[in-house]
């Protein structure tokens, strides 16, 4: 498994699978269903493979499902659009990483997780975290304000 994954979850077992559509392992959908929420949000290698089959299989047992659309890829980007388009068919809202984040963030007073996500965002957010670093530069101001 890539570090860039593992490293947020310290610890965590990885679940071994052979099915393309993860959600048709019974691990992965008994730890998924262990951790009690409502909803599941997706990325992976391949969207019309590894999103779309778990994408419809959560959607089916009723969990709200969010897709991250530009942390997962296909083998054409006219590929990449249809799955996402038969996500949202099937009622799956597709958005980017640094929504995600941002979201997940909600106010840059939440200070628990400030440093991580203006961290994440300067290393992976593209101009956005070029606007937190000219930010803390120029005006000495906290990050993010």
């Amino acid at each position: 498994m890539f570090e860039e994954v593992t490293a947020a979850f310290p610890g965590q077992a990885l679940l071994d699978r052979t099915s393309m559509n993860s959600w048709e392992d019974a691990a992965v959908v008994a730890q998924v269903n262990a951790i009690g929420k409502g909803r599941v949000v997706l990325c992976g290698l391949w969207t019309s493979v590894c999103i779309v089959g778990p994408a419809l299989s959560a959607i089916e047992q009723g969990y709200e499902v969010y897709a991250i659309a530009d942390a997962c890829g296909d083998v054409s980007a006219e590929a990449h659009d249809r799955a996402v388009d038969r996500m949202v068919q099937a009622g799956v809202s597709p958005m980017t990483s640094l929504q995600y984040t941002l979201e997940l963030q909600r106010d840059w007073a939440r200070s628990e997780t400030y440093d991580m996500t203006t961290g994440i965002a300067r290393k992976f957010a593209g101009s956005y975290g070029l606007g937190i670093t000219y930010a803390k530069t120029m005006f000495g101001a906290s990050e993010g304000h």
